[in-house]
């Protein structure tokens, strides 16, 4: 099961979901408030299981309404995601990957793992 890991940091408090194993699948922007980080994870919670995709790497992609996860790739070649919420907002972004699979992975990983992951301070 994952992990909602509530962390402070020099200016606000974020959140990184984390997989059963530990691995970090996606990260929150940063929060002024404990209670705006918590209201963040249960937007991700909500969000995620309902999120259509939008793969933003194939040419003349089909826009798709939020909630949705856009897959893209960066200027490093890598490919990543973000998680917008029904009203727009980014709350919730992948590391880069390699291969566009492996990023398809990651956004599976916050499928399975938002709607029931402990919420844990460290």
């Amino acid at each position: 099961m994952g992990t909602f890991a509530v962390k402070e940091t020099a200016t606000g408090i974020m959140f990184n979901l984390k997989a059963g194993n530990g691995e970090i699948i996606a990260t929150s922007e940063v929060y002024n408030s404990k209670d705006a980080c918590l209201n963040g994870i249960e937007s991700v919670r909500k969000n995620a299981v309902a999120a259509n995709l939008e793969d933003q790497t194939v040419e003349g992609f089909e826009t798709q309404k939020n909630p949705k996860f856009e897959v893209y790739q960066d200027k490093k070649g890598e490919y990543r995601f973000r998680l917008k919420s029904s009203n727009g907002q980014i709350i919730a972004v992948g590391e880069g990957y390699k291969a566009k699979a492996g990023c398809l992975n990651g956004i599976e990983s916050i499928k399975k793992n938002a709607p029931e992951a402990d919420v844990k301070e460290v």
